[in-house]
Parts: C-alpha cells; sequence; structure tokens
C-alpha cells in the first residue's frame, strides 16, 4: 500500500486552486482546495506558515488539516453534487437535506465524498436544487 509521511515531502506548492506535493520518490500529487474552503480562501502568506506532523499538514492560523493520506484519495477533484454545494456554501444543506426528507449526516457525506449517492438519489438532489432554483427566481 502506498504511504507518505512527513520524511517523505520534499516540496509543497500552490497552483491553479490545487495543492501540490513531490515527494522523494518523484510523485506529485495533487488535490482540489475545493474541499478545503479555509485553505482556498487564504492569503499567499497564510498558506505557507504550515506545519507537518506524522500523520498530515496544518495550518494553525485558518485551523485547516490535511492528513498526507488524502493525497492518495480517488477523487482529488469534487465532481457532481459534491462540486456544486462546494461551489456554492451559500446554499444550507442541511436545509436541503430535511426538504429532501434526507438524513443530514448522509447528504453531508455525499458532499464531503465520503459516500455517493445512487443515481436516482442523485438526480432527486439535482431536481430539488432545481426547484429551489426555480423558486427564487420567482422572486
Amino acid at each position: 500500500m502506498e504511504t507518505i509521511t512527513d520524511k517523505s515531502i520534499v516540496e509543497l506548492w500552490f497552483a491553479d486552486e490545487k495543492i501540490f506535493i513531490l515527494t522523494d520518490d518523484g510523485r506529485e500529487l495533487w488535490q482540489s482546495l475545493l474541499w478545503y474552503p479555509r485553505l482556498k480562501h487564504a492569503s499567499d502568506e497564510q498558506r505557507l506558515k504550515y506545519n507537518y506532523d506524522e500523520i498530515g499538514i496544518r495550518w494553525e492560523e485558518i485551523d485547516e488539516d490535511m492528513s498526507f493520506e488524502s493525497f492518495l484519495y480517488e477523487d482529488p477533484e469534487p465532481v457532481g453534487i459534491s462540486r456544486f454545494f462546494l461551489l456554492h456554501p451559500e446554499l444550507n444543506i442541511s436545509a436541503v437535506a430535511r426538504r429532501m426528507g434526507v438524513e443530514q449526516r448522509l447528504m453531508i457525506a455525499y458532499i464531503n465524498g465520503s459516500k455517493k449517492p445512487s443515481a436516482e438519489q442523485e438526480n432527486e438532489i439535482w431536481d430539488t436544487v432545481k426547484q429551489i432554483g426555480r423558486e427564487l427566481s420567482e422572486i
């Protein structure tokens, strides 16, 4: 199994709304900053104030943590409903879940990518969001 440790990180940098690391064995890995909104909206100066420990990277000033393991996840870039809700934090995920009759924690798991909705469930989420959009456009 592939692993990354604080000892194997050679370089860390940001570009194109992503965080990159280079490991001592030559792997260049990245993740979208959409998964980490505090880091996405941090200044360049704040982004440079990080520390490594045995499990990940810590930005104390902005209270953000990122595990080394997360660089090995299958989906470094959010897609579908995850991407939509991460791009639109003004939408209250819990309120959308209540409107649909879905448990909040399940909807949050869909958004953070730890669970995948069925095709039917994903269509219902999109239909609910579109209905909210139609209602808002009528104001």
